[in-house]
C-alpha cells in the first residue's frame, strides 16, 4: 500500500530529531489515542460478553444457540426468547447483532453441500467463512464473481449486509445468489428464488436478518482464473482523474487514497495465463502503523507529514503479484478501525471523494487510515445498495482507538448530500423514512417483512429504526 522504505527512514534522522521528535511529546498527546473500554465478560445475571470486532458494539444475550442441523434451528426459532439474531464474524459496525435475547451463531452451518460443473454454481452453506469458500470452490474449480477486501465473515452476514468486491462489470456477493433456504419467525421452511417466493427472495437477499434466518444459498460462480494484481502509488489528484479510464480498463480497480500525504495506490486485477508469481511478504498493515507513526510524530506540522511521506513513495516501482483470484484479492487487516462506507451513483464518486477528503485534511489531524474507492455494478435486490445503479462506493475509516464521530458528523452530510446509501454493515445514521426515499422498493421490502414476522422476532433496536422507527 505504502512504500517497501519506512516512512520516517527517508529523513535521514536530521529533520525528525529535529523537529519531529522535538514536538513529539505534543504530537502524541494530539493524536488522542485512548484504547476503549472493554466490558466485564460476565453481566449481573451471569450472561456472557458479546463484542464486535472493532469493539464499539456489544451484548448479553440471554441465550446461546447453534444448532448443527435445519430441524434443530427451526425448533429453536420456534421457542427461543427474541429478539433473535444472527452472527458470524461481528465485522459490522453497526448494531445489527446486539439482543439481550438470542443469539444464534451458523458455524455449525458450513461447507459446499453441491456443485454443477456445466452451470458453475455451488449450493453453499451460510455460515461458511469466505476466506474457507473461497479454496472450496477452487477444488471445484469455481470462484465467486466478486471478493472483499476482508474474508473473515460468514457468507451469510457478508450477502446480508450487501458486501461487496470491486469492478465496475463485479455484482455484489448477492448478485450471485440464485435461490436460498430460509427459516423464518413461524419455523416454516421458504425456498426462494426469482420464480418461487419471488417477493421473499427481492427482499431478503440483502435483508439484514430481519426477515427470517438463510441456511443455504445457491450461487451462480464463474470458472476459477489466474490474476496478476498490481500496485500502483500516484499523487492522488492523478488517481481520481484516471478512475473513469481504469474502472473501463481493468476487471476489479480500487483506489487506496492516503490522507496527508498527497499519494494514493492504484491497484488493479487482470485475467492472465502468467506462471504464478507469489504475493509475498505483506507489508500493508507494516505501513500503516508507519503512516500512524507519521502522524504522531507530525501532528504539529502537517507539511512535514505531506513532505516525508512524498519523498518516501517517490520513485517506487509497482509491486505486481500473480495467482488464483481467491489468493490475491482479500486482505490480512488486523488493526482494528471503525468505518463508513456510502454507495454512490458512479458518476459522482470522485467528486464526493475529493470533497470527503478536503474536508478531513481540514478538520481532523488525527486521520491516517487510507480511504477506499471502489466500482460495483448494478443489481436488482430490492434492498440493495446497488438496486438499478451502477455505484462507486467510498470508505472511510477511523483507527479503533480513536474518536469516530467524524464520520457521522463531517463525512455523512457530503455524501448523503451525494445520493448516497450506506453500506448495511457500516457506521450511519439514518432511519426508516431515510431509506424509503433512497430505495424505491424498500416500502414493498418492509411489508414482506411484516408479512414473515409480524410480531418483530429477528427486530433489535438498530433492525426497527431501519424497517419501522422514524
Amino acid at each position: 500500500m505504502v512504500s517497501r522504505r519506512t516512512v520516517l527512514g527517508v529523513a535521514g534522522g536530521a529533520v525528525v530529531a529535529g523537529a519531529a521528535v522535538a514536538a513529539g511529546e505534543y504530537a502524541l498527546k494530539a493524536t488522542r489515542d485512548v484504547e476503549p473500554v472493554v466490558p466485564p465478560s460476565v453481566d449481573g445475571h451471569g450472561r456472557l460478553l458479546w463484542r464486535n470486532w472493532s469493539g464499539i458494539e456489544s451484548a448479553y444475550p440471554a441465550q446461546r444457540a447453534a444448532p448443527a442441523a435445519e430441524d434443530e434451528l427451526v425448533a429453536m426459532v420456534k421457542s427461543a426468547p427474541g429478539p433473535i439474531r444472527a452472527v458470524g464474524a461481528g465485522h459490522s459496525f453497526t448494531r445489527l447483532v446486539p439482543t439481550d435475547g438470542t443469539l444464534v451463531s451458523l458455524d455449525n452451518f458450513s461447507g459446499v453441500s453441491g456443485h454443477d460443473v456445466a452451470l458453475l454454481q455451488a449450493t453453499v452453506k451460510t455460515g461458511t467463512r469466505l476466506g474457507a469458500l473461497g479454496e472450496m470452490l477452487a477444488g471445484v474449480g469455481q470462484e465467486m464473481f466478486a471478493q472483499p477486501d476482508i474474508n473473515k465473515q460468514a457468507l451469510g452476514g457478508a450477502l446480508g449486509t450487501g458486501t461487496h468486491g470491486t469492478g465496475a462489470l463485479q455484482p455484489a456477493l448477492h448478485g450471485g445468489v440464485i435461490s436460498f433456504r430460509m427459516v423464518t419467525a413461524k419455523g416454516d421452511v421458504v425456498q426462494a428464488s426469482a420464480t418461487e417466493s419471488a417477493d421473499i427472495f427481492n427482499a431478503a437477499r440483502v435483508g439484514l436478518g430481519a426477515f427470517g434466518i438463510i441456511t443455504e444459498v445457491t450461487l451462480q460462480n464463474r470458472k476459477l482464473s489466474r490474476i496478476r494484481k498490481r500496485t500502483e502509488l500516484v499523487p492522488t489528484g492523478e488517481a481520481l482523474d484516471r478512475w473513469p479510464e481504469l474502472k473501463k480498463a481493468h476487471r476489479t480497480v480500487e483506489i487506496y487514497v492516503l490522507p496527508f500525504t498527497g499519494m494514493s495506490a492504484i491497484i488493479t486485477s487482470d485475467p492472465t495465463d502468467d506462471p504464478v508469481v507469489p504475493r509475498g511478504e505483506d507489508r500493508e498493515n507494516a505501513a500503516l502503523l508507519e503512516l500512524k507513526m507519521l502522524r504522531d510524530y507530525c501532528a504539529f506540522a502537517p507539511w512535514l507529514r505531506r513532505w516525508l511521506a512524498g519523498q518516501a513513495m517517490a520513485g517506487e516501482k509497482p509491486v505486481v503479484a500473480v495467482d488464483d483470484g481467491y489468493k490475491l484479492l482479500s486482505n490480512e487487516r488486523p488493526v482494528r478501525f471503525n468505518e463508513m462506507e456510502y454507495h454512490l451513483p458512479a458518476e459522482v464518486q470522485a467528486t464526493a471523494a475529493a470533497e470527503v477528503l478536503a474536508a478531513v485534511e481540514k478538520n481532523r489531524p488525527d486521520v491516517f487510515f487510507p480511504f477506499e474507492l471502489r466500482c460495483i455494478a448494478a443489481d436488482d435486490a430490492w434492498l440493495s445498495p446497488f438496486y438499478q445503479r451502477a455505484s462507486g462506493s467510498v470508505a472511510v475509516h477511523a483507527y479503533y482507538q480513536n474518536d469516530y464521530s467524524f464520520l457521522v458528523e463531517l463525512v455523512e452530510p457530503i455524501l448523503r448530500r451525494y445520493g448516497g446509501r450506506p453500506h448495511w454493515g457500516k457506521l450511519n445514521s439514518l432511519r426508516a423514512r431515510d431509506f424509503a426515499a433512497l430505495y424505491p422498493r424498500f416500502r414493498d421490502a418492509q411489508a414482506v417483512r411484516q408479512t414473515l414476522d409480524p410480531e418483530g422476532k429477528f427486530m433489535n433496536d438498530y433492525v426497527r429504526r431501519v424497517f419501522v422507527d422514524g
